[in-house]
């Protein structure tokens, strides 16, 4: 339970203790009025500043990055999850271990006594190091594994669309609403911390791949970040986002600025995206749906709980995904079997005959980049013709126009 906030201000921190003598003295008395057991600093503190600020107010004292590093423990529920939130708070940790030993004696050691003769200061830095080299193995070979999925997911011919957005903006309820799953939701922060994928046939597309990711928040720690590095890769890969905005928040425009700075540090910035204006049913009104320059809807209005704008956002996404998968109709001449067998690996096949003179007429679904993986490797005009613009994907018309 919050007893009480203390907001100040200052042209710069104080060394020490962050902030001045008289709002240190201040909140001391506010912690000794309400018994309070823990003050959060809604800032990063240094390991000093955290340690003095103890001795001065007689309680627990911790920085944003040190809150956000215990929600994440406690929410943590899988394996790899588990490891990247310890490994980011040893980190964290192994910069302030002189807050937890006032005496710092040296242990026995020497001639005919035991113990290794180091301080308890530097035994403990040492456990730590050592397990912190041992979880960065495991999470490696995690992320190796992760990297391979990713790759055979890549092979298929299915895009992937990943759910960003800052945390508690509802998109676990989005996500549930779109594949009719039951993951986990819950009007707290970062109820989801590990990755969901499913299958979903897109109206109007096709088969894609949802990602649910782990919500965003300003001031991302650094330790953090790098910990989550395999998981965020997900959102940096992604033909798609859907970035989930809570208008019901007074903030919301700020949220979603930071969410964008975020996915500018993750590498994420140039991914085609669209803005998901959720829980519109909790406010008064709210503006229609938006298009940009190329006539794609850009910006949805919808409410995950009730569904209100759920279509809107599938014919906005099929559209989208649309135009970065268009449909071609190709002859392959006899010897173009390679060419055939790369088609099917790479691309969408949608059908496909043949004629008399052994000639392919394949349909296929594929992205402008990998017409330019077709091209390059096998250039037009070779082996195989493209017939899209005197066809219209109807193999009659295909068989007249042979």
């Amino acid at each position: 339970m919050v007893c009480d906030q203390l907001v100040c201000s200052r042209s710069r921190p104080v060394a020490a203790t962050f902030i001045g003598k008289g709002i240190v003295e201040q909140l001391a008395d506010k912690v000794a009025q309400c018994d309070a057991a823990l003050v959060i600093f809604d800032h990063a503190l240094s390991p000093i500043q955290e340690r003095n600020l103890e001795r001065a107010v007689g309680c627990r004292v911790i920085d944003r990055a040190g809150l956000i590093l215990d929600i994440f423990a406690q929410r943590a529920t899988s394996s790899e999850g588990k490891l990247q939130v310890e490994l980011a708070q040893l980190k964290h940790l192994s910069t302030r271990l002189v807050r937890g030993w006032t005496h710092l004696e040296r242990q026995k050691g020497g001639i005919g006594l035991r113990g290794p003769g180091e301080t308890q200061l530097e035994t403990d830095r040492r456990l730590i190091g050592m397990r912190i080299k041992t979880l960065t193995r495991r999470l490696d070979k995690v992320e190796a594994q992760r990297g391979l999925r990713r790759r055979a997911r890549h092979r298929t011919p299915i895009p992937t669309v990943s759910l960003v957005g800052y945390t508690n903006a509802g998109k676990s309820s989005l996500f549930n609403a779109l594949t009719g799953d039951n993951v986990y939701t819950a009007d707290q922060l970062f109820a989801t911390l590990d990755p969901t994928m499913r299958r979903l046939d897109l109206p109007g597309f096709g088969p894609i791949v949802l990602s649910d990711t782990v919500g965003f928040v300003r001031d991302l720690p650094h330790t953090l970040v790098a910990a989550f590095h395999s998981t965020l890769e997900e959102v940096c890969t992604a033909s798609c986002l859907l970035l989930v905005n809570d208008v019901s928040d007074p903030e919301h425009l700020d949220l979603k600025l930071e969410v964008e700075n975020v996915l500018e540090e993750i590498g994420a910035a140039d991914v085609p995206r669209i803005v998901v204006n959720n829980k519109i049913d909790l406010v008064a009104e709210h503006s229609r749906d938006a298009t940009n320059a190329d006539g794609l809807v850009d910006r949805v209005w919808l409410s995950a709980e009730t569904g209100e704008g759920i279509e809107r956002l599938q014919q906005a996404l099929s559209a989208l995904l649309g135009k970065q998968h268009q449909e071609f109709v190709l002859k392959l001449l006899p010897g173009g079997g390679e060419i055939r067998a790369g088609l099917y690996r790479r691309c969408d096949v949608v059908d496909e005959t043949s004629d008399e003179s052994g000639n392919v007429i394949i349909t296929v679904r594929m992205s402008s980049a990998e017409r330019g993986w077709l091209e390059s490797k096998w250039p037009l005009g070779g082996l195989w013709q493209d017939l899209t613009g005197s066809v219209k994907c109807n193999f009659e018309d295909v068989n007249k126009v042979l």
